[in-house]
């Protein structure tokens, strides 16, 4: 604490600290000030629970009109000149209050000047004949402390307010000479004396016309939370800049509004979700904002979506919209590393990430390119999942537009404590021991996260909530959502022998090692490739993901899998014998992205004839070809059990339905399946039966033309 007698609000001492100080051993406080605001006595009122008074002189109005009042009065009765003031007074004090902070901290110090003035303990007069620019703060000093001085005044720039107190830089300086008190306090009892009392006032305008009333009923409140909730959409432009329109586009206004809001969004945060639900146009959405922000814009996206021949792809979008080619660029989310090694994100000032939901792993090398993209960019995420497993999945996604420590979004500044606050709330828990209470707690941070953080920065609407707030605008465009049925499980019955390759193959897979995969942690000495054997394991994992997808997919794209496992093995058990192995470098995200598609040809691409390391079979202990061994003989076997299965009950029963549900006979049919080689064997099992369209990544212009011409609406 500073020992001199001016404060100045600086970083030793503030006004609010020399109160602190000096008024715990005062018997009454006397305030001369030209503003007074209920913030100063928020501000001071825990050191004045010891004071036995306090008065407090406005000498000039808190707002402008007040000062005009106070101007006028001059020629008015004391009658007259009074009832004016407290009007003028009144007004003030609601002004106030209709700026404060709705905060609990702001009812609580409201409620206590209340109940003082209510008491007399406080006093308030104003001071009607001119002004008065004084401030002046006078302590007297309590029966005890009266033996050394009588009383304190500090007088400066600092007017009765919050930021006269603590916040503004202020120039005030302490006098504790008798006579300096005694001059001060002579001076305030003069101005008292003609002072027009307002403490009732004070308490009538708090208890009828603030929000701090006791009488607001539960359709006020209900407002007043709506106004809040939407306060900034109500106060902005809700219109669209840019109207340049393609050739009969259909201007919807629930995608127009979605536009509005991410445009507002990302100017205040820099950057958006866009998370409609499928099959709402988000590719339109995005693209209209690039045309409301202006500047040039990267697109980060799936091959397919950025395919000049698919007319759903941003390219086709971009030039539907006139864009420019000069102004934008579509890039695969597969060359990641070479757009933020090579500098291509350079000058551009808007980056659409699509499918963003993939990038939410923030360990991995793609991530960090990404990262790099985005520092400094207007940053637009485009994914209809943006919260996928863990609360870290979004952290990591928000993080490539704000600061953790720093952020903008409203009374939230710190994302990184409230999200480990939120992490904080599941340790202990456990989905396999108490899914319930899991589930529960899992459920109220979903709940928190979208109250306080998302809805700040999303714009995410289900097909229901457009219908219900959008309908005369949809039936004006003749525009239909489907009523879509729950799904309904179709069950086969497998055969006896079916059942029991089935079940053995299960078992199987349950002990299957991965060790092909997994070479780093066979390393006789590991402790420099801690990474490289996290990355290994993870590769495993999505192996074991993918045989089990094939299995539930068909028998047939399952045998075609083994088929490639057991040739994968036998290669590489040989190159083992050969006394040296090459253990990849490539992308992991490649990899992992290969193995996601099934694509396992381009796999054993990358893992085989990619960049490696060379080591020496002597490297790794014996477990490893131990290990190599055993999987090929648990693939060999499985291969060994399938080649028995003669029948297939899943398409069968397939066939079956597709023959007898009178829903499915005389309509149009689309089938998904995550695995090429289903899709194949299906087309070749139903072409006798039907014409059959085979469509995939990998599909030509002439087929993707023809699925447009049978399935689109619109053609």
């Amino acid at each position: 604490m500073s020992n001199t007698k001016f404060i100045d609000n600086g970083p030793e001492e503030t006004l609010q600290d020399r109160f602190a100080l000096r008024i715990k051993n005062t018997q009454s406080f006397d305030v001369l000030s030209g503003y007074f605001y209920s913030s100063g006595f928020k501000a001071i009122y825990p050191s004045l629970e010891n004071t036995k008074k306090i008065r407090i002189l406005v000498g000039i109005s808190t707002d402008y009109k007040t000062l005009e009042a106070v101007k006028s009065a001059k020629e008015l009765s004391s009658t007259e000149k009074e009832k004016e003031v407290r009007k003028e007074y009144a007004s003030s004090v609601k002004k106030e209050l209709e700026e404060a902070e709705d905060s609990l901290e702001t009812e609580e110090s409201v409620s206590k000047f209340k109940e003082w003035v209510i008491s007399e303990r406080i006093e308030i007069r104003a001071y009607p004949d001119q002004k008065i620019h004084s401030k002046v703060y006078i302590m007297t000093a309590d029966e005890q402390t009266k033996s050394f001085t009588k009383g304190t005044v500090i007088t400066g720039s600092s007017n009765f307010t919050e930021s006269g107190l603590r916040g503004n830089i202020e120039f005030n300086v302490e006098l504790k000479d008798e006579a300096d008190y005694d001059y001060a306090l002579g001076q305030f009892e003069e101005l008292w004396k003609k002072g027009v009392p307002i403490s009732d006032q004070y308490v009538q305008t708090i208890n009828h016309e603030t929000w701090l009333n006791d009488r607001v009923t539960p359709y006020e409140l209900y407002l007043k939370f709506l106004y809040e909730y939407f306060r900034e959409e109500l106060n902005e432009n809700a219109t669209l800049t840019n109207s340049n329109r393609p050739p009969n586009f259909k201007p919807l206004q629930y995608q127009e509004d979605a536009v509005i809001n991410a445009k507002r969004i990302i100017n205040k945060h820099k950057g958006v979700f866009i998370s409609d639900v499928v099959g709402l146009g988000k590719t339109y959405m995005g693209t209209m904002l690039c045309q409301e922000l202006g500047g040039k814009t990267l697109v980060i996206a799936p091959p397919n979506l950025i395919d000049e021949t698919n007319p759903g792809s941003w390219r086709k979008a971009f030039e539907e919209f006139n864009f420019s080619l000069k102004d934008c660029r579509f890039r695969s989310k597969g060359v990641l590393d070479q757009i933020a090694e090579k500098g291509e994100f350079k000058g551009y000032d808007n980056i659409i990430i699509d499918e963003a939901h993939t990038y939410r792993n923030e360990s991995t090398e793609t991530y960090g390119h990404l990262s790099r993209i985005c520092k400094d960019k207007r940053v637009i995420l485009i994914t209809a999942t943006p919260y996928n497993n863990k609360l870290d999945d979004l952290l990591a996604q928000i993080k490539l537009f704000q600061g953790l420590t720093n952020s903008t979004i409203p009374n939230l500044p710190n994302i990184a404590n409230f999200f480990r606050e939120l992490n904080l709330n599941l340790k202990g828990l456990s989905y396999k021991e108490d899914p319930n209470e899991y589930s529960k707690v899992t459920e109220q941070n979903a709940k928190l996260a979208r109250i306080k953080l998302l809805k700040h920065i999303m714009v995410r609407r289900t097909r229901n909530e457009i219908q219900d707030s959008y309908s005369d605008d949809l039936i004006k465009q003749n525009i239909i959502f489907p009523d879509v049925l729950a799904p309904i499980p179709i069950y086969c019955e497998f055969d006896s022998n079916e059942n029991k390759v089935f079940v053995n193959t299960i078992e199987l897979l349950k002990s299957f090692k991965y060790a092909r995969y997994r070479p780093i942690n066979y390393l006789k000495k590991v402790n420099h490739l801690k990474a490289e054997k996290n990355r290994e394991n993870q590769i495993s994992a999505f192996m074991k993901i993918l045989l089990v997808k094939r299995l539930e997919s068909s028998f047939w794209a399952f045998k075609k899998t083994i088929d490639r496992f057991i040739e994968y093995y036998e290669s590489f058990i040989k190159q083992y014998y050969s006394g040296q192995i090459i253990v990849s470098k490539e992308n992991y995200e490649k990899i992992k992205q290969y193995i996601s598609d099934g694509n396992l040809d381009e796999v054993k691409k990358l893992i085989e004839d990619g960049k490696g390391e060379l080591y020496k079979s002597v490297d790794f202990n014996d477990k490893f070809i131990d290990d190599l061994k055993e999987d090929r003989e648990k693939l060999i076997q499985i291969k060994n059990d399938w080649e028995s299965i003669k029948t297939d009950s899943k398409l069968m029963q397939f066939k079956k339905e597709l023959e007898e549900d009178k829903n499915l006979i005389n309509n149009k049919k689309i089938i998904f399946t995550e695995s090429k080689e289903t899709c194949d064997y299906l087309q070749k099992e139903l072409k006798d039966f039907y014409r059959v369209i085979n469509f995939s990544g990998s599909s030509s212009r002439n087929q993707r033309s023809d699925v447009i011409h049978n399935f689109d609406a619109g053609v």
